[in-house]
């Protein structure tokens, strides 16, 4: 074992650290194996969006002491940010296993640093801390959350006084006061519990209150009401406000899926508690079908991700993609405002990279102006922060099922999503169609547009290191042609540079910095490589396009898409 790594372990084994943890480690000794060196052999990276690990003992893990160092770290930040100022601060959970046990450890640290804190009184959505941040005039605010991750994993989302996740400068400032923590004798673990206040109804009641003043037809929900609903909250915190919110929308027929009801950190009826996959969503997906549902809905543990499923062109039950529902929800919010009166001459939509570029074609054709800005609600949140004032924000999403519905909230929010949708398929039915028969004339209209992703998931030590190889030769090598068609550009957002590959110009690529690249083909597809900032994975994004001359055609040209998808797959060899 490495020497760095023994000596960390024998810091545990000595330090000031509760038997119980001390006992744990020992059992991975005696077990042998890479369990013990995976567990000390780094520490858990608090990177710009905080924490995400395995839980368990050791620096690599999510526990009460990688917990209790970060926290103290962010505490001692938000002090010398705001010197004499009272510095409050909101925290929340969600439904996974010691995700009450680390906020109330993060909330106890702060509260002993002097620090105001508003600890929810249980599991709540993520989207109600951005929003109790922003209403309670709190500084900064943490969720203790691993979103989507498998049940072994937890998390720690740290946010700023906008409401939105840590951005550039406080993201990089942040981990250096947590770098600077070097023993858990450096954490104030206890003494300040008078500063804790726990919130909960008043502050459920103001944020169902916003969302639904972000309807736009109510006047059709009223119409519709009966619309046939099913919900699955995926054993998460979604089942806190979900079902009140369709209430308060006016929604009367909501089918709530009762094996995935029960918040549960174990997740008990899925692998990956992610509205993403087919798996998560087919328990909801064969109630939708029993009771010949109008729509179903899926949410993440946190509530920030949804998935919705509806019947296609030939009353076949499909699961949308997250591109496909952002399309959906960017061109509802665009033609029903205008259609109501309620656009404005400085409108804006914003939406990432790897996020259909039919929105912008959306956006464009409607004289709204669209942003692109890098993976992250983080980067939403800090345009709209840039642009307050002078533009007006309307809506923002990526392909990853996230969706962020007018300013009140600063990150993804699926509860506000879950009742906008429903709110679309509802309009939709009133005119006599479904959602997919929408989503068809949009593409006749703005022409047809389909996105795929791959990810591919990398382990250990090693993996990592693949990951960077894998980068790191499509930078240096990047292919001359892609499934036929010539490379027209590279873009490197961490290098900040574009490139024509035929004529060898370049330019400055504006955003930050991040390990995106990006190929540009001649025939217009687009493929992207991301190296996933919260798993041990890396993403691959394809687009493709071409134009829908009718309806009739969109069987034929859906096949033609999927075969160049599968074609470029193939070139790249990544299948």
């Amino acid at each position: 074992m490495n020497p760095n790594t023994q000596a960390k372990i024998n810091e545990w084994l000595s330090g000031p650290y509760d038997e119980e943890t001390k006992n744990a480690i020992k059992k991975l000794e005696a077990e042998g194996g890479d369990a013990l060196e995976d567990a000390f052999y780094r520490n858990l990276e608090f990177g710009t969006g905080g924490l995400r690990g395995i839980m368990g003992v050791g620096t690599n893990r999510m526990n009460k002491y990688t917990v209790g160092m970060a926290t103290q770290g962010f505490a001692n930040y938000l002090k010398k940010t705001y010197g004499d100022a009272e510095v409050k601060v909101a925290i929340a959970h969600d439904c996974r296993n010691n995700s009450r046990f680390f906020a109330e450890t993060v909330a106890n640290v702060f509260a002993a640093n002097g620090i105001k804190v508003f600890l929810f009184e249980s599991l709540r959505p993520t989207p109600e801390l951005s929003f109790a941040i922003r209403t309670l005039g709190c500084k900064g605010g943490v969720v203790c959350t691993a979103s989507h991750n498998p049940k072994e994993y937890n998390g720690y989302k740290a946010y700023w006084n906008d409401g939105g996740q840590l951005v550039p400068p406080h993201d990089k400032n942040v981990i250096v006061e947590v770098d600077a923590i070097a023993s858990v004798d450096d954490v104030k673990w206890s003494g300040g519990e008078a500063n804790i206040t726990i919130i909960g109804e008043e502050m459920d009641a103001k944020y169902v209150a916003m969302v639904k003043g972000l309807s736009v037809n109510p006047d059709v929900i009223a119409k519709q009401h009966d619309l046939k609903i099913v919900y699955t909250p995926i054993h998460g915190s979604g089942i806190k406000l979900v079902p009140r919110v369709l209430e308060a929308y006016g929604f009367t027929n909501v089918h709530i899926v009762q094996e995935q009801a029960e918040p549960n950190g174990n997740f008990p009826t899925v692998v990956y508690p992610n509205p993403e996959e087919s798996e998560a969503m087919s328990i909801g997906l064969k109630q939708a079908k029993a009771i010949d549902a109008d729509i179903l809905l899926g949410t993440d543990p946190d509530s920030d991700r949804v998935g919705i499923g509806v019947k296609n062109h030939k009353g076949e039950w499909v699961l949308m993609n997250g591109n496909q529902t952002a399309v959906l929800a960017f061109a509802y919010m665009i033609e029903a405002r205008k259609k109501k009166g309620l656009a404005q001459p400085n409108d804006m939509v914003i939406k990432t990279i790897v996020t259909s570029e039919m929105i912008d074609t959306v956006a464009k054709q409607n004289d709204i102006a669209c942003y692109n800005v890098l993976t992250g609600f983080k980067w939403i949140a800090e345009l709209i922060k840039e642009k307050e004032g002078s533009e007006h924000y309307v809506i923002g999403g990526e392909e990853s099922f996230g969706l962020m519905i007018g300013d009140q909230i600063r990150d993804k929010d699926a509860v506000s999503a879950v009742a906008l949708l429903c709110e679309m398929a509802a309009y939709e039915k009133e005119l006599g169609r479904s959602l997919y028969d929408k989503l068809i004339d949009l593409y006749v209209q703005y022409g047809f547009y389909l996105e795929q992703l791959i990810s591919i998931t990398k382990k250990g030590m090693r993996g990592q290191e693949e990951i960077a190889e894998m980068m790191q030769g499509y930078r240096d090598n990047p292919p001359a042609t892609i499934n036929g068609s010539p490379v027209l550009q590279l873009l490197d957002y961490e290098l900040q540079v574009g490139k024509n590959l035929k004529t060898g110009e370049s330019w400055k690529i504006t955003l930050p910095k991040s390990n995106v690249l990006q190929f540009i083909l001649e025939d217009g597809s687009k493929i992207s490589a991301r190296p996933s900032g919260t798993e041990p994975k890396i993403k691959f994004y394809f687009s493709v396009h071409t134009t829908l001359a009718n309806k009739e055609a969109f069987d034929a040209k859906h096949a033609e898409l999927e075969e160049k998808i599968k074609g470029i797959i193939s070139d790249m060899k990544l299948k």
